[in-house]
């Protein structure tokens, strides 16, 4: 990776530049090899240390973080852990879902593989009190409360009905045969 140090109103030493190559380390370490540079600038105002860590990734990525202290090693900690987060983040992209199916393909040569069978869904068990009301106290209820469904006895029919919110904002009513 390549690494560019500017200092503003600053002078880089060799323990300042140490503490930047540590930091730059553990972001290295969490991209692998898709960190191509690395800026960072120190500026010093007063009293005010700040640090600003850019770093280009494969893929039109860039990650940023800015870290203030009133030392050197306590700015370039604060935005190592915002790039870091950033990293993580990243990489959980790279890694997580379609694009691992799309590697594992391969380069077209050989036989395509079999896909993993996901484990089946889990049955969990509740009880839900049936009460007997009509079609619009049921309506009310979905109305009024955080339940996603309704599950009623219907009054007139005596037959047990679901009432429940579709998602084009509608009430949707299954009732049996």
């Amino acid at each position: 990776m390549r690494v560019d140090i500017t200092g503003r109103h600053v002078e880089i030493t060799p323990p300042l530049r140490r503490l930047i190559d540590q930091a730059l380390a553990k972001i290295e370490r969490v991209l692998n090899d898709r960190a191509v540079s690395a800026t960072v600038t120190l500026t010093k105002e007063k009293y005010r240390h700040i640090a600003e860590i850019i770093v280009h990734a494969r893929g039109d990525h860039t990650l940023t973080g800015v870290g203030q202290g009133n030392t050197w090693p306590l700015a370039l900690r604060q935005a190592e852990k915002k790039v870091e987060i950033q990293a993580h983040k990243l990489k959980s992209k790279w890694t997580g879902g379609r694009h691992r199916v799309a590697r594992a393909g391969g380069d077209g040569r050989t036989a395509p593989t079999r896909p993993v069978a996901a484990p089946a869904p889990r049955v969990i068990r509740g009880r839900y009190p049936i009460k007997p009301m009509s079609v619009e106290d049921a309506a009310l209820r979905l109305e009024s409360g955080a339940e996603a469904f309704v599950v009623f006895r219907d009054a007139e029919s005596d037959s047990v009905s679901i009432l429940y919110r579709r998602k084009d904002g509608n009430l949707a009513l299954i009732e049996p045969d």
